[in-house]
Formats: C-alpha cells, structure tokens, sequence
C-alpha cells in the first residue's frame, strides 16, 4: 500500500507536483488531467492499493481537484485495475 498524504496542499499545481513525486512520474510530466491519466496506465506503475490522507481538506480546499482526481482513479480501477483499491481518508 503507497501512502498520499494531501492535507496540506493548497492548490491543484501542488496536488498535481505531489502525485507526480509520490507516484515517480517523469519529469516531463504536464500537470494536468489528462497527463494524469496517461501516467497512471501507460508511463509508471502504480500500486495496487492507495491511501490519500487529507482528504477533507483536499475536497474542502481544491474541490475540483478532488473530483477530478477520485474520477480518474475510479476510472483506472474499472478500465484497467479491477483489484486496484483507492482510499479517501
């Protein structure tokens, strides 16, 4: 299980540089959606279990980052990972 923790980002360039770290996307990663998705199923492996803490604060604080990121993990786990477990903490 990989660990994200999201309580203190503040805006979605943050959210997108620590998902990019936590996650060892290349450097020449967009920050942005769609670079996300092309990330997650075709640059790097991700585990198959996933913890965000902070979660409240990042839905609270970045609501439109939140969606889109919980959207592209549910997508990730139904088109290409069935075992792949996300949690919002």
């Amino acid at each position: 299980m990989l660990t994200i923790d999201v309580s203190s980002v503040t805006d979605e360039r943050e959210l997108h540089a620590v998902l990019a770290q936590t996650l060892h996307f290349p450097d020449f990663y967009g920050s942005n959606w769609d670079a996300f998705w092309d990330a997650i199923t075709g640059l790097v492996e991700i585990p198959d279990h996933v913890r965000l803490t902070g979660w409240k604060h990042l839905s609270d604080r970045i609501p439109r980052g939140a969606i889109m990121l919980q959207r592209a993990l549910d997508d990730y786990r139904q088109r290409c990972r069935p075992q792949f477990l996300a949690e919002y903490r």
